[in-house]
């Protein structure tokens, strides 16, 4: 994994409006590599908090399995959610112009 393609996936990461998710996948295609969305998982793996990587979830719409401070932080921006585990990714997806 090179720079380019980290700063290319904290670009678009960096741009999810307040209230909307992302897919890993949606990024990947996004930034021109679309079978590289677990990669995208690894880049975000190890972000620090200046990026609002709470806002990427899985193309079914599942939260991070062990990061606790996900759900808090998507629902103190309004997102809705389906169950415990997974936004309501049909109400919330993020569609970039």
């Amino acid at each position: 994994m090179n720079e380019q393609f980290i700063q290319a996936v904290f670009a678009v990461v960096d741009i999810i409006p307040l209230g909307r998710v992302a897919t890993y996948g949606q990024i990947a295609r996004i930034i021109g590599h679309p079978k590289k969305a677990r990669l995208v998982g690894k880049v975000l793996g190890k972000a620090d908090k200046k990026h609002p990587c709470h806002r990427v979830v899985t193309s079914t719409g599942r939260l991070v399995p062990g990061w606790l401070d996900q759900r808090p932080m998507l629902l103190a921006e309004g997102i809705p959610f389906r169950d415990e585990d997974h936004v309501d990714i049909k109400r919330c997806l993020w569609q970039k112009n």
